[in-house]
């Protein structure tokens, strides 16, 4: 399972090629072009063509330094902190008063108002759905730098769907938000190529104290060998994601820097609940028990990683606890549960009312393990007479949202980011939700959602998130392979306060430094 076929290492050194060379455009290398500039080169490893930040989902213009949101994410507490607001409260869970910072400009040097931020957040809600539905706000008034938003119905956990980099505060007045947004971060955009790179310069005037860096390039490359490459050669400093049979080699380069970070990400099986195989549960039992989760980890993520049964980290307060040896797992098993569901195998090949069990399954490149998850799985379901055609996608949150040709896709998703279940079990199983790419319109789950979004107690909240995981998991409404672990490789010769952050959203800080 952790061997490449000599196609797929053809096809990889092909890609690794050009898309080295994309990365480093016509520029000649640091070597050849010495400055005395202190930058910082980082290398992501999902492209976009639009920095709008309201809508781009790879989240590129927090991630790089340029936005910030109201609130962020307390990773060790597991709470949401102050960031360009200063505090909030609310005593019914549907007015909310949040108090401004005083001292934050813009990056083209306007100050940041309450008016400015309820523009921002207005646009947001007019352009993504999925805020709206995320936000549920009914109206905002500003005054100075207070806001007073009232929202569509009690919802006490309203302050942490502000982490969320979509609801990022932005001057709405600028002219080009797609290609030149204008934020309160520590570093302004000076250009960007879509899809290839964005050069950024320090904001003098940051609120927080201004970078000690003078520049950043925050490239992509979507090859994990290409971007391992680009770290090994010195054209990049920092790489997000390389190539994980490269870290041995990475590790023994003198100076380089390895870490390997748990984090609220799992890599699922998405369901298509509208498809007609899929609809029978005793059809995603087979699936679910077909795949070799513990090999998985072990041969494709080389142990950076562990078995996942449900969405959330078995250590989050909020995940359940399974009964691994109630699982049934395994060809038998996945044979059994078919012929439950009306399946037989008749000269290698499992049918029903003489049809044969065809798949189609979803997968993309941006993540290097999800092919290789698709390519095992395919390989394991051939051996039950399941014939599974593979179908590469570049963009899988717009594919999914717009096509229904497909039975099951690979899928990376973060579950916990803002600390709690609500976002993930609102996003991925609430009929109105931005990633319920599965179509699940499940009364009984979503009571259990909505009840949730009402509730304040931290205990009780538990309770209702294990409750809907629980009723997921037995309805296997999705299928979760592992929890991958976040791998970042830099040149610690010359990086100096880099993160690695479970959330994902916070790289690109003030605090980033070069030696």
């Amino acid at each position: 399972m952790n061997k490449k076929t000599p196609l797929l290492v053809l096809t990889s050194l092909v890609l690794s090629a050009g898309l080295l060379s994309a990365c480093g455009s016509s520029e000649t290398s640091p070597a050849a072009q010495p400055s005395t500039d202190k930058n910082v080169h980082f290398l992501y490893n999902f492209s976009t063509n639009s920095l709008d930040p309201h809508v781009d989902s790879s989240y590129v213009p927090l991630r790089a330094g340029i936005t910030e949101t109201l609130v962020r994410l307390d990773e060790d507490n597991l709470t949401v902190a102050p960031w360009l607001a200063e505090s909030w409260e609310s005593e019914d869970g549907q007015h909310w008063t949040i108090d401004l910072r005083d001292d934050v400009t813009f990056q083209n040097g306007k100050p940041m108002t309450g008016e400015s931020v309820k523009a921002s957040l207005e646009r947001a809600l007019t352009e993504s759905a999925a805020i709206q539905n995320a936000l549920k706000i009914d109206t905002i008034e500003a005054e100075g730098d207070k806001l007073e938003i009232t929202t569509t119905q009690p919802f006490p956990e309203f302050a942490s769907e502000l982490v969320n980099p979509n609801t990022a505060i932005i001057d709405v007045s600028e002219p080009d938000i797609v290609n030149k947004p204008i934020g309160t971060g520590p570093f302004k955009l000076t250009s960007f190529t879509p899809g290839s790179k964005l050069a950024l310069d320090r904001y003098d005037e940051y609120w927080d104290g201004a970078s000690p860096l003078d520049s950043v390039t925050f490239s992509f490359n979507e090859d994990a060998n290409a971007r391992t490459l680009a770290l090994q050669s010195g054209q990049v400093d920092i790489v997000y994601r390389p190539e994980v049979e490269s870290l041995e080699s990475l590790k023994a380069i003198d100076g380089m820097t390895v870490e390997s970070t748990s984090t609220f990400r799992v890599h699922q099986m998405t369901m298509n609940m509208q498809r007609e195989s899929i609809k029978d549960l005793n059809v995603r039992r087979a699936l679910d028990a077909l795949i070799d989760r513990q090999g998985i980890v072990d041969t494709i993520l080389l142990g950076h990683g562990e078995s996942a049964i449900g969405p959330f980290l078995p250590s989050l307060p909020f995940a359940p606890t399974y009964d691994k040896a109630a699982s049934q797992s395994g060809e038998e098993a996945a044979v059994n549960y078919l012929k439950e569901a009306g399946y037989t195998l008749q000269n290698g090949v499992m049918t029903k009312d003489g049809k044969p069990l065809q798949l189609t399954l979803l997968t993309y490149s941006a993540r290097a393990d999800l092919p290789l998850i698709a390519q095992v799985f395919q390989s394991d379901a051939k051996k039950i007479g399941i014939d599974v055609q593979i179908r590469q996608i570049d963009t899988p949150e717009d594919y999914m949202a717009s096509n229904r040709d497909w039975d099951i896709a690979t899928y990376s998703n973060l579950t916990a980011p803002r600390g709690d279940a609500g976002y993930y079990l609102n996003a991925t199983y609430h009929p109105k939700g931005a990633l319920n790419f599965s179509g699940s319109e499940d009364p009984e789950l979503t009571a259990i959602i909505d009840e949730l979004n009402l509730t304040v107690d931290p205990e009780k909240r538990a309770e209702l998130a294990e409750k809907a995981a629980n009723y997921v998991h037995d309805n296997v409404l999705n299928s979760f392979v592992l929890h991958p672990g976040t791998i970042v490789a830099y040149n610690g010769k010359k990086i100096k306060n880099w993160v690695t952050t479970r959330s994902e959203y916070y790289m690109i800080t003030n605090k980033l430094d070069v030696m």
